[in-house]
């Protein structure tokens, strides 16, 4: 168990696609624990390994303790929604801030599980949210290239503002 050091905004890694993951062992065991303790202390509800400088395509998510921690490895979307919602969002790569985006209302996603078996879920709400968040970072597309030019300009302009305030 160890707390990871968070890329933060604008590393240019944030922007990489990530790699599928090929070996399921104790090491991508590990890898998920560590995400999950780096995404509890951030705090935040969702994670990827490119979050901590790790290009595989692996997701942790923590919506809440009722509903527990799930890992999705080599996540993908299968199918979307016509009918669209918008929901605040931002990232552990850039603390402070966040934006409403709008997305897909529901999704259903294939992916493994730690053991390599393929699943598939059906998500709406924040559920569906997180997925295409993390989903987009595994694909290196950071959350704000989902905002408006003047929206994405804003939310770096608050960013910027809150890490100088951090630093002095």
């Amino acid at each position: 168990m160890a707390v990871r050091h968070i890329i933060t905004f604008p590393d240019a890694r944030l922007r990489s696609v990530a790699t599928p993951v090929t070996v399921f062992d104790e090491a991508l065991e590990q890898l998920v624990t560590d995400l999950l303790d780096t995404l509890r202390a951030a705090p935040g509800i969702g994670i990827t390994a490119p979050h901590i400088g790790v290009p595989q395509r692996v997701v942790v998510l923590e919506l809440s303790a009722e509903d527990g921690v799930r890992a999705y490895i080599n996540p993908q979307i299968v199918w979307a929604s016509a009918e669209l919602i918008r929901h605040p969002e931002g990232s552990v790569s850039m603390p402070g801030v966040s934006e409403e985006v709008e997305r897909p209302a529901r999704v259903r996603v294939r992916y493994q599980d730690l053991s390599g078996a393929e699943h598939v879920e059906e998500a709406e709400g924040l559920r569906a949210v997180c997925h295409q968040h993390e989903i987009d970072q595994l694909d290196g597309v950071f959350w704000t290239q989902r905002l408006s030019r003047l929206k994405r300009e804003r939310v770096i302009k608050r960013y910027e503002k809150a890490r100088g305030a951090t630093r002095g």
